[in-house]
């Protein structure tokens, strides 16, 4: 029997939808649209990895796309959470990606860490050009975000014009002048859109995001007040906060000191693309901070979310190796927090609070940070926009997804369905409805390699209980023949080993002697390996990992 294929449509005027990836979390988008068996992907995206258990990054299950023909990836935007897991899909897929030049500019930074991606097929494209991917027709349409070159994707399908927001929101003076399309959108509206995917990440928050206008004049009055180093704290993508920085160094008479291998990529690509326009001045080199004054110092540092490696985290920690912060400098917070990261930012904000430092968040004042994504106005604002026949929200935990299908509702679309992760729908000339479910899930990758399930549980293992690692030394009919070595790893404290390790070192030696043939290796490593497990789990009450070698003498 051959594979199934997952994406054969019973007639060629259906379309389905299948996410891989952003429905039901926050992160990882990954979304593909197949017609007649033929594929095509929008986004391909990564999502926060648990560091704790050495993962790198986390991406989408794309082994549904192993059974249907995938003619392209086309990418509405560079964010990680959009991007990052092309070098994965693109190792099983030789296939051409299709997307804006910024957001290609960043993959092209990536072909010396990706292999893959020295080979991959980019194709550059522009706002209202279309072009043919596969079943289906595309074009992009401006949009504003937190990166530049945002777009959403106008797609026509066997079952109708289909639209996708993209990230978005409503920003009525964008820095780099590139206006939202609302002409372009209602114009698809007038043609009549079938089916409208919309990005559901702020629907519980009311009103509209805000422009970044007003955080450049939150940024200038901050650093005006601070009489030390200012570092801001951002995503490295967000192009326009750099530019507004590039403004505030100019008018501050201070120097702009990229902090982090993601801000100076971010800055390269925008310099390249043309987004940035910086006097050749305007930044320093953070190795020759020493030579500043404090007060000429203007920082951009990523990991907002505290990862460990990160230039704040190294901050907080006092181990940066060219800047050190204390009393009369500022950091500001120019982000908000995604949610599942608070703890450990909050664990980072307290030890640079803890270094004197002052703090600005958003909590002292609001006009620090503005989201990128649409408010639940701003998605009110687009389904008047584009008045969909149906509607499925994408991009959020199902709680966002739950609430934006209620707001579509609200708004007069009376065809709305909420998908998770591997639920599909099928589109036609009736509307939508439910299809079988596909594959899906979360790869987690380490060294560029995908993480079997059983490591991980290995790692969760070794962190909540230790390691006990034993060496049984063996005549050659099997009887011990020297005391067992026992040590533990993470087990418990060095004070309390003694007397459970005595235990141990008896009772596998009990347990040993007591064994009947036929005493092969394997049979002596589990009995050894069930007796240390069981005095520990008497002792404290857990069973650790346990390696037994065993050692056979003359």
């Amino acid at each position: 029997m051959g594979p199934v294929c997952y994406g054969c449509a019973m007639a060629d005027a259906r379309v389905r939808i299948v996410p891989l990836g952003g429905l039901g979390e926050v992160g990882m988008n990954c979304l593909a649209v197949v017609a007649g068996g033929r594929a095509v992907v929008i986004d391909c995206g990564v999502t926060f990895a648990d560091a704790h258990l050495g993962v790198d990054v986390t991406h989408a299950d794309l082994s549904f796309l192993d059974h249907v023909q995938l003619a392209g990836v086309v990418l509405t935007h560079g964010h990680e959470d959009h991007i990052g897991a092309l070098p994965y899909l693109l190792r099983r897929h030789d296939v051409p990606v299709f997307g804006p030049a910024y957001a290609l500019a960043l993959v092209r930074e990536r072909l010396r860490e990706h292999e893959v991606l020295a080979h991959a097929r980019l194709v550059e494209r522009r706002v209202r050009e279309p072009y043919d991917v596969g079943p289906l027709r595309v074009e992009h349409v401006r949009v504003t975000h937190s990166i530049a070159d945002a777009t959403a994707l106008a797609l026509r399908t066997p079952a109708g014009l289909v639209v996708h927001s993209g990230d978005f929101k409503f920003d009525e003076s964008p820095p780099d002048g590139e206006a939202f399309d609302e002409e372009r959108l209602r114009a698809l509206g007038d043609e009549g859109v079938a089916l409208l995917l919309s990005d559901s990440t702020n629907i519980e928050s009311e009103g509209s995001a805000g422009s970044e206008a007003g955080v450049g004049e939150a940024l200038l009055r901050v650093t005006r007040a601070t009489p030390g180093a200012v570092v801001v704290g951002m995503f490295a993508s967000n192009v326009h906060r750099l530019r507004l920085l590039g403004e505030v160094a100019r008018k501050t008479r201070r120097k702009l000191v990229l902090l982090g291998r993601s801000v100076r990529t971010h800055a390269k690509v925008a310099h390249a693309t043309g987004y940035l326009a910086w006097e050749s001045d305007a930044t320093f080199r953070d190795s020759r901070l020493a030579e500043l004054p404090r007060s000429a110092i203007l920082a951009v540092a990523t990991g907002t979310q505290a990862e460990e490696q990160a230039a704040l985290a190294k901050l907080a920690r006092g181990e940066h190796p060219h800047l050190s912060l204390g009393p009369g400098d500022a950091v500001v917070m120019s982000s908000r927090v995604i949610p599942g990261r608070e703890p450990e930012a909050y664990a980072m904000l307290s030890a640079l609070v803890r270094r004197g430092v002052t703090l600005h968040t958003r909590s002292t004042d609001r006009g620090l940070h503005v989201s990128g994504h649409a408010h639940r106005d701003e998605q009110r604002r687009l389904l008047e926009l584009v008045r969909p026949r149906a509607f499925i929200p994408v991009h959020g935990t199902r709680v966002h997804l739950e609430r934006h299908a209620a707001l579509a509702r609200e708004a007069g679309v009376g065809d709305v369905t909420v998908l998770e992760n591997g639920q599909t729908a099928w589109l036609d000339a009736h509307g939508l409805s439910r299809g079988d479910d596909v594959p899906a899930g979360r790869v987690p990758t380490y060294a560029k390699r995908a993480i079997a399930p059983g490591v991980l549980d290995d790692r969760r293992a070794l962190a909540s209980s230790g390691l006990a690692s034993c060496v049984l030394f063996v005549g050659p009919r099997g009887a011990p023949s020297a005391e067992p070595r026992v040590t533990f790893t993470g087990v418990v404290e060095a004070s309390g080993e003694e007397r459970i390790l005595r235990d141990a070192r008896e009772e596998l030696t009990r347990d040993v002697e007591a064994l009947g043939p036929p005493l092969t290796d394997e049979r002596l490593s589990e009995c050894a390996g069930a007796a240390v497990r069981r005095v520990v789990g008497k002792a404290l009450g857990k069973r650790p990992i346990t390696v037994v070698h065993v050692v056979r003498t003359p």
